[in-house]
């Protein structure tokens, strides 16, 4: 077991999976910002003919990378910011998610695209979406939302591995963070949600940087006594809501964080379905830690008002346990 950046663990898993010459790497740099861009020309260098910058035209190269994929190629495609997905939103939601089921079972898309998400300082309005709630309401898509080092790497390596097209929703405040990984292969499967922390009074559901926000809230509670699970559903399609629910069973209380807004996101879905499955098992109401219905603003106060920070985490567990 070593201890890795998460950008390092994301850096092994994309080198490992270059082996495979199916595999294509198109657009960006996977890393976002130097220094960790120089790390990423290393395996540009070592792969030249099977790295491609294409053009700023997202609708165009994720065409071409839905396309190679039918024809038997596995292309990884990083569209960089978020929102930018919006651009070739006809042929992930319409061309890739459909493919399969359209042919009959007879063509598969096997693309991966790769996304940066959420609220990372001065993103403003434009750079700052986290559109998975919005792919998620589009069946035939696996979308996976890695946490930890491990996380990244096994999850990559499996969206890869994957017969169908994958949104891969990174942040870049995550980056830095560091933790164990284990030596050699790994492979995490889709479907496998994570307890990331035992608990017995509250199960704090979160996910992408909003785990390890979790994590840290959970250990400034510990001190007071205060005992949160921290549960990581790592994909949320396929979704792991039976790890989700007996949490819930077990400790009758449930907060939710996440960066989407507030209506219609990743907490609303699993508010939803925890209410649907497991009203009976509740001891408090579900509580909710989004981004509110508004635009992410550039001002760095009023980014803060609207982020799932860790003082928004607490207050919303200490009202579920009064």
């Amino acid at each position: 077991m070593r201890e890795l950046a998460y950008y390092e663990a994301k850096l092994e898993a994309l080198s490992e999976i270059m082996a495979d010459e199916r595999v294509h790497l198109m657009g960006g740099s996977f890393l976002s910002l130097s220094p960790r861009r120089t790390l990423f020309q290393k395996i540009v260098q070592r792969y030249p003919e099977r790295v491609v910058s294409p053009p700023i035209s997202e609708l165009g190269f994720c065409g071409l990378a839905i396309g190679a994929a039918m024809a038997g190629l596995r292309p990884v495609v990083d569209l960089s910011t978020g929102s930018f997905i919006y651009e070739a939103w006809p042929q992930v939601v319409n061309e890739a998610a459909n493919a399969f089921y359209m042919s009959g079972g007879q063509t598969r898309a096997p693309v991966v695209f790769h996304i940066l998400h959420g609220i990372r300082g001065q993103g403003a309005a434009q750079h700052s979406h986290s559109p998975q709630a919005m792919l998620w309401n589009c069946p035939g898509l696996e979308i996976v939302l890695p946490s930890s080092p491990k996380d990244v790497k096994g999850l990559l390596k499996s969206a890869v591995e994957s017969p169908n097209p994958t949104i891969f929703v990174d942040h870049v405040q995550l980056f830095e963070i560091r933790g164990p990984v284990p030596e050699g292969d790994l492979v995490i499967p889709f479907g496998q949600a994570e307890v990331k922390r035992q608990g017995k009074d509250v199960t704090v559901i979160a996910t992408s940087l909003e785990v390890q926000r979790s994590l840290n809230v959970a250990d400034q509670l510990a001190r007071e006594g205060i005992q949160v699970e921290v549960v990581d559903p790592r994909t949320v399609a396929p979704l792991d809501f039976a790890t989700l629910l007996a949490s819930v069973e077990k400790t009758g209380r449930v907060v939710i964080v996440d960066q989407c807004h507030k209506s219609c996101g990743i907490a609303a879905e699993l508010a939803a379905r925890i209410a649907e499955e497991g009203f009976d098992k509740l001891k408090a109401p579900i509580r909710r830690v989004t981004a509110p219905d508004v635009p992410i603003p550039f001002s760095p106060p009023l980014e803060e008002f609207v982020t799932p920070t860790e003082p928004r985490i607490i207050e919303a567990i200490r009202s579920v346990l009064r």
